[in-house]
Formats: C-alpha cells, sequence, structure tokens
C-alpha cells in the first residue's frame, strides 16, 4: 500500500515545496473563513502555497490553481481539569490541552497519506516530502515581525547623535499649534534637535547646522526631545492582559464598571450578528468599530450579500485582498457559525463564545501603517477614518459602502474688516463636537472639587473622589455652530493680514451621521489625557437647521486672489516694476544651488537646472533630473526662472508660477511636477492630488487605482473640484468620480443627502486616561433592543452608559 501511495505522489513532486525564509505558512486559520485545525472539519495548507482553508473552501482552491498535495491538520481538545475551570473562568485564552493528527491529503480523490508513517514511502520521496512536512508543523506564525529582506534598506544610527549639543535657549515645544518659522505652513514640519526651531520639508535643509543625507536611527531621541519639553518616557505605558493601563495608580473605577455593566448579570445572546470578535492583544479598538460597520445595510450587502463573487475572484493569494477578507470577517459575523451557546456536555461554566479572530484582516489594513501595525491601543476615531479610506480605494467603480458616511460641509469664512465673504466645500465623515467643560452643569461641584484637589496636593494628603463634568448635547452643538477665529487669515480684498471668522454648515446630510466627542487632548506635559465628564447624548437628534445656505443676498464674495509667497527677509531682491509704475520686490526664489550646479555639469542650461531644482520643491539632484526631462521639449526650457511680485493684484490663482495652495485648491506646482516627472499626465495628475489633500504617496495610489480616468480627467481638469484642501474635520477623502446625487455635478463627491433627522442606534465608549491605553468597547441596538459587545463577549445591555460614549453613529429616520 505504501508504494501504491508513493506511486500516488510521484507526479506531484514538483508542486511540493519546502518553505523558504520570507515564507509564510497559514496552519493556523482559513484564508476564507475562521476554520482552524480544531473546527470540525479541519485545516488544510496547501504544499505548495502554504495557504490555510477549511473544508468548505479547500476545493475552491484546488480548482482555481490545480494544486493537488494538501496537509491536513486536525487539533483534538483534551479534557480540563476542575483546577483549571477555577483559575480560567474566561476561556478566551489558549491554554487548552491538545493533541494534534497531521496527514497528506492528495486531491480530488482524497487519497490520505498518516504523517507518521510518512517514513514507509519510498526513499527519494520519503526525504523531500519528510523535509517539507516538517518545515510546515515548525513554521512561525505568519503574523510575526519578519526579518527586513536582503534588499531593504537598513537605518543606520547617525553619527551625530551621541556628539549632538543642543542649545540651552530656552526653547519649549507646545503639543500643539506648530507652524514653519518661515513659511507658516503647518503640515510636513520638521524639527532642530539643536536648537529646537521647527521648519517645514522646503525650509529644513538651508546648508546650516546638522544634518543627514539619508534617513538615521538616534538611539537618544527620548532625551534630545526632553531637551525641548517633549517628555517620550512619561507617555509610555504599561500593558497588562491584554489591554493598556495608566501609569495613574487610581484608574477611573467607577467609569470602567459603568461602562462595561459590571456587577449587573448580563445574559449571553448568540447567532447571526451576535458574533464577538476576539481581542488578540490591545485590538479593542479594531473590534469595536468593526462591530458597527458590519452592522449597517450597506456594509452587509457590500461584503457579505456578494460573498461568492468576492471568493471566486479573489487574487491567488486572499490573504493579501481587501475586500476577501472584509467578507470573511461579515460572514464570520453575520452567519452565527461562530457564535453558538455551550452545548449540555461542555463546560457548565463555559458561558461566553470565543469570538473570531480578525488577525488577518488587521495584518492587512494595518499594513504599512506606524501605529495600526504596533500592538500598542490606538485611538477608535482614528481607525475608523483609514478603513474609510481603504474602502474608498477598494471600491473602485462599484458599489461603495461609505457613501453612507460621506457629507459636505460648507465654510464660510469672513473677512471682519471689509465684511465680504467665501464661501467652499469640502468633504468629511465625521462631526468633531467641542465639550466645553465651562457648559457644566455642575459648575460648583467641579470647583469645590479642583480646590480640595490643589489642597490636597498642596499638603501631601490622599486626594478626592474625582467629579465628572456633566455637559448638555446641545452645548456641544452650539460650541461646534458658534463662528471660529482663523489663524493667519490673509485678505485678499485687502490683500494682507487681517481678522477673520469660519463657521460651519452641513450643505448635505448623510446616510448615517458619526460623531466623535472631543475628550481628548494633550497637557503641557505631551501627556495625552482624557477629559472626565458626561454628556446627555440625546436618541434621536435634529440637525435640519444647520443646513448650509449658501452665498445670500448682499453679501459680497472676497477675490479670488492667492496669498503671498511669505520668504526670508534675506531672499527679497531688488524692486520690480508694477502696473501703473509702482515698484514691489521681486521674489528671489529659494534654490538648491548646489543641485543646480551638478544638473548644469552634465550638460544641461543651467537656468533650466535651475528651475528644475526649485520647482521639485528642491528635494534633491536626482528628483530634478526626471523634472528635466519631461520638460525638455518645452520652448521656454531654457529661459530664467521668474516670478512676479505676489503684492500684484492683476495677479488671480489661475496665473500663478508658484503652486503654492491657491484659494482655488491648486495643488502645488512641485508635487505635480514630481508626478509629471513619472510619466503621467499633468491634469492627471493635478486630479490626484486634488483628491487626497496633496498627499504625494496617497496621490499616487490613487492614481495607479484609477487608471481608466487619465482621457476624461484631461477634459475635466479645469474645472473646479468640490473637495477643497481643507482637512480640519477628518483626513478622509472621496472619490470625486462616483455616481453623484441627481442635483449634483458630475464632477462632485457622491452624496446622499436627505432630512438631518436621526436615531442613534450605536456607540464606541473607551476607559482609560488616554487613547493610547485602557479598552475600547460598543453597544450596538439590535431589535429594539441594546447589546454590549465587549470583545468576545455579546450580551444584552441592562443600562448603556450613553452619557460615556466616545463615538456615536446616528441612522437618518424615515421621511414618513
Amino acid at each position: 500500500m505504501a508504494t501504491d501511495l508513493g506511486e500516488l505522489l510521484v507526479p506531484y513532486m514538483p508542486t511540493i515545496r519546502v518553505p523558504k525564509t520570507g515564507d509564510r505558512v497559514f496552519k493556523s486559520e482559513c484564508a476564507f473563513s475562521f476554520d482552524s485545525p480544531e473546527s470540525e472539519g479541519g485545516l488544510y495548507v496547501c504544499m505548495n502555497t502554504f495557504l490555510g482553508f477549511g473544508r468548505e473552501h479547500v476545493e475552491r482552491h484546488y480548482r482555481k490553481t490545480g494544486q493537488s498535495v494538501y496537509m491536513h491538520l486536525k487539533r483534538h481538545v483534551k479534557e480540563v481539569s476542575a483546577t483549571y475551570l477555577e483559575l480560567n473562568r474566561d476561556f478566551n485564552g489558549e491554554d487548552y490541552e491538545y493533541e494534534d493528527e497531521a496527514k497528506l491529503v492528495i486531491f480530488p480523490d482524497h487519497f490520505e497519506i498518516p504523517l507518521p508513517n510518512i517514513e514507509e514511502l519510498p526513499a527519494l520521496v520519503s526525504e523531500l516530502v519528510t523535509i517539507a512536512c516538517d518545515a510546515v508543523l515548525n513554521a512561525s506564525s505568519p503574523y510575526k515581525k519578519q526579518e527586513p529582506e536582503s534588499w531593504d534598506e537598513e537605518i543606520q544610527v547617525s553619527r551625530h547623535a551621541r556628539s549632538l549639543r543642543q542649545l540651552d535657549n530656552g526653547v519649549k515645544i507646545p503639543p500643539s499649534g506648530w507652524k514653519c518659522q518661515r513659511c507658516e505652513m503647518r503640515e510636513n514640519l520638521w524639527l532642530n534637535l539643536t536648537d529646537g526651531a521647527i521648519f517645514c520639508g522646503k525650509w529644513f535643509f538651508d546648508g546650516t547646522g546638522v544634518t543627514e543625507e539619508e534617513a538615521v536611527l538616534d538611539p537618544h531621541i527620548s532625551e534630545h526631545l526632553s531637551h525641548f519639553g517633549i517628555d517620550m518616557l512619561q507617555m509610555q505605558q504599561r500593558t497588562e492582559n491584554g489591554h493598556h493601563i495608566d501609569n495613574n495608580p487610581r484608574p477611573r473605577v467607577s467609569e470602567w464598571e459603568v461602562i462595561q455593566e459590571s456587577g449587573m448579570k448580563l445574559k449571553a445572546v448568540y447567532g447571526p450578528g451576535y458574533t464577538g470578535i476576539k481581542n488578540l492583544g490591545n485590538t479593542c479598538y479594531m473590534g469595536s468599530v468593526l462591530q458597527v460597520l458590519f452592522s449597517i445595510p450597506d456594509f452587509q450587502r457590500m461584503y457579505v450579500g456578494n460573498l461568492q463573487r468576492i471568493f471566486d475572484y479573489s487574487p491567488l493569494d486572499p490573504t493579501q485582498d481587501f475586500a476577501t477578507q472584509m467578507a470573511k470577517l461579515g460572514h464570520g459575523l453575520l452567519s452565527g457559525q461562530y457564535s453558538k451557546p455551550p452545548m449540555k456536555s461542555e463546560l457548565i461554566e463555559q458561558q461566553q463564545q470565543k469570538g473570531v479572530s480578525p488577525r488577518m484582516l488587521k495584518s492587512l489594513v494595518s499594513r504599512g501603517h506606524p501605529e495600526f501595525s504596533s500592538n500598542r491601543q490606538q485611538d477608535a476615531h482614528e481607525l475608523f477614518i483609514h478603513l474609510i479610506n481603504i474602502v474608498e480605494r477598494n471600491s473602485g467603480g462599484s458599489e461603495n459602502p461609505s457613501d453612507v458616511f460621506r457629507f459636505l460641509v460648507e465654510d464660510r469664512v469672513q473677512c471682519c474688516q471689509t465684511r465680504r465673504v467665501r464661501y467652499t466645500q469640502r468633504v468629511d465623515y465625521c462631526i468633531q463636537l467641542p465639550a466645553p467643560i465651562e457648559a457644566a452643569t455642575n459648575r460648583e461641584e467641579l470647583l469645590a472639587y479642583e480646590a480640595k484637589r490643589k489642597e490636597a496636593e498642596d499638603n501631601m494628603r490622599p486626594l478626592p473622589e474625582p467629579v465628572r463634568a456633566r455637559i448638555p448635547f446641545t452645548a456641544c452643538l452650539q460650541a461646534f455652530t458658534e463662528p471660529e477665529n482663523v489663524p493667519d487669515f490673509w485678505s485678499s480684498a485687502l490683500q494682507a493680514k487681517s481678522a477673520g471668522v469660519k463657521t460651519s454648515r452641513f450643505a448635505s446630510f448623510p446616510e448615517y451621521l458619526v460623531v466623535q466627542i472631543k475628550k481628548f487632548t494633550f497637557g503641557v506635559d505631551w501627556v495625552p489625557k482624557k477629559l472626565d465628564m458626561a454628556i446627555d447624548v440625546p436618541d434621536f437628534l435634529d440637525l435640519s437647521r444647520l443646513r448650509a445656505t449658501g452665498l445670500q443676498a448682499g453679501e459680497e464674495e472676497l477675490p479670488d486672489l492667492m496669498p503671498p509667497i511669505v520668504l526670508p527677509e534675506d531672499t527679497r531682491g531688488p524692486l520690480v516694476s508694477q502696473q501703473g509704475g509702482d515698484e514691489a520686490p521681486a521674489i528671489s526664489p529659494e534654490i538648491d544651488e548646489a543641485a543646480a550646479m551638478q544638473l548644469a555639469e552634465m550638460g544641461f542650461p543651467l537656468e533650466a537646472c535651475r528651475k528644475a531644482v526649485y520647482y521639485t520643491g528642491n528635494m534633491g539632484p536626482e528628483m530634478a533630473f526626471n523634472w528635466i526631462i519631461a520638460h525638455m521639449e518645452e520652448p521656454d526650457f531654457a529661459e530664467p526662472l521668474t516670478l512676479p511680485s505676489m503684492l500684484d493684484p492683476s495677479l488671480s490663482t489661475s496665473d500663478s508660477p508658484m503652486g503654492a495652495t491657491p484659494l482655488d485648491n491648486s495643488p502645488p506646482e512641485e508635487s505635480v511636477s514630481i508626478l509629471t516627472s513619472m510619466g503621467f499626465p499633468r491634469a492627471h495628475s493635478i486630479r490626484a492630488l486634488k483628491n487626497t489633500n496633496n498627499n504625494l504617496e496617497r496621490a499616487l495610489d490613487w492614481i495607479f487605482t484609477h487608471p481608466e480616468e487619465g482621457e476624461e480627467s484631461d477634459a475635466l481638469s479645469d474645472m473646479a473640484d468640490t473637495e477643497p484642501n481643507d482637512n480640519a474635520f477628518s483626513n478622509a477623502n472621496s472619490h470625486s468620480d462616483s455616481t453623484l446625487s441627481p442635483d449634483r455635478d458630475a464632477t462632485g463627491p457622491r452624496v446622499k443627502d436627505g432630512p438631518g433627522r436621526y436615531e442613534l442606534f450605536a456607540f464606541i465608549s473607551h476607559m482609560g486616561a488616554s487613547t493610547m491605553s485602557g479598552h475600547y468597547i460598543c453597544h450596538i441596538k439590535k431589535e429594539g433592543r441594546w447589546v454590549i459587545y465587549n470583545d468576545h463577549k455579546v450580551c444584552l445591555s441592562e443600562r448603556p452608559p450613553k452619557d460615556l460614549g466616545y463615538i456615536y453613529f446616528y441612522r437618518r429616520l424615515s421621511s414618513s
């Protein structure tokens, strides 16, 4: 019989591989489901791709790839002792006793070869198969940090780190309000560790100070940051039992108890829609967000309703496909297959389900993200926006479930001196409501507590019990709608800085409204902390009065002019003539002359090299060289770089050669040049930057995911985009090419506008003093009753703590 089996294996020997360094072996979970070796049908691991499949999905892989040899793994759980019962009532750990069984299976006839008897096969077959099987069985988890590949760049320690001399100039960096000291830009900022100066990417290298040509490590970064008041050590948290806990020895015990409804005999629920999500160690923020998303019909239809189509058309490696992993998780949550009550024959003490593991999806969506790819606790709101962005990028021209969250915000900015106004619209997915402590209804109690606390600290006595501020929701909404001062407002009517105020209203109302309460802030010591407050969030919400009105009768719009470029005094050149005989200072652009000369030595005209260096933002000779190649055929290629005075009122945004974020949302010219130097059409590059808030990396991703828009964008390049470069509410972006609501321009973002009346159906709560610590859970209203989702535990809620929530989810009420 062994000889016969050996002969059966011989034709498939070329397809049996030994895992090499870098190969990921998925031997603990199916790529399409949450089946594992512990499942009834076990797990099949392909001996060529090393992907794992449950019994229901292995045939699909066989038909698609023709791979016939699989290792079948089956794990039998042994009985546990009464002592184990007493010590482990949670049963969500990995401490069971197991008995494992492994064998090779040849498809399609399901011939089985038990692995302990593999040596009975012919010698040559036995040797290779034994090596391959041992390597698979001994392979480490595919989710462990992989060693850098040989071609990965190894980041070196800075040669200046140990000897860095920091000036005692009294500079302390605040936790917010940063801007470039030269051009006042507020993005892409760099901190000089010598003198504490803050510059943007354009100015951080000016030929002075200590600089590095490549990315380097600073092993003394905590000490160097502490010199300027940034204490990293205080921001680190300890981890215990899978959740981060605070350094504060007095945790908010009452908050933890109230939010988790501790002390109440909560009834566990099971079945479709009541499946928990296992905490992998500080992943509760992700589990809470995913539970809410898959309680929304649009996400259910997109990923679970299209399950078979998504699975059938998934790539050869489904673990790397976002739609596949979302469909897998959605089916796991909604099928009820992994949420069943314990049988009578099972352990009496076992009352909670194990839940499904989001490990494969987390690995995919967090790849390349410095925070979400870590094992630290993260902000649930930031993850929500991150997931929406990924859903947007992966939807393409198909149905986009994130449409239900998208809405338009109308910003009205008024110049206080001229009273002239500007109206702009932008896309958002969440409104962030301030929580004004001064509006607390228990102010006297708060003041008394603060006095007692200060007295206790001064006299080194025990602190009094904390008092939680109680703030009306109407006060939060009022604070959101009140006019706010615009920092560094430049009035195009005055052509000078002036006082400006901004108000925001809803230009459209989304189908599902997401409301975040701004509970978190940074102290002066840079330690993130949460404001202890309770807010009487209503079950029903009517925002109709906050609908935008647009330009009103009698209002006069501000001229569509761009602000001047702020340059250092030493770069201002001689005066040049303007229209009417007046004179104004000409702009002497900041140019890396060394890079320009390096290019000129290659034979290119010097003036062309200077323009190339300037229009690529002084990002080095290589980037400038690409610009030169892309612009060599232009008639003014070798002409000197000339920039007209920015004080010239006749200069409109369309005439601007600078490309510095003008008021019509034109992207920076240097960013456009970088993309066009890579061979992308100029109009398509501009469109990509507009759709990604001028983020180069995301613009590249946008271009690759919208290749069909190249020709269309040429025709639309001169049309106004609905989404300005403003991310005050969130960093989410929209596809402006999607199918639109009937009353909107074809180039605008797709929105599902309707009445502004809503009903609360879910909220995510946070316990702890910081988003980087503590624990997240969510409550969702299903079938007319509130359900608490606390990791793998799913129970009927007895007293939902709606006043202590962090993110609230409302759905639009029907108009009937």
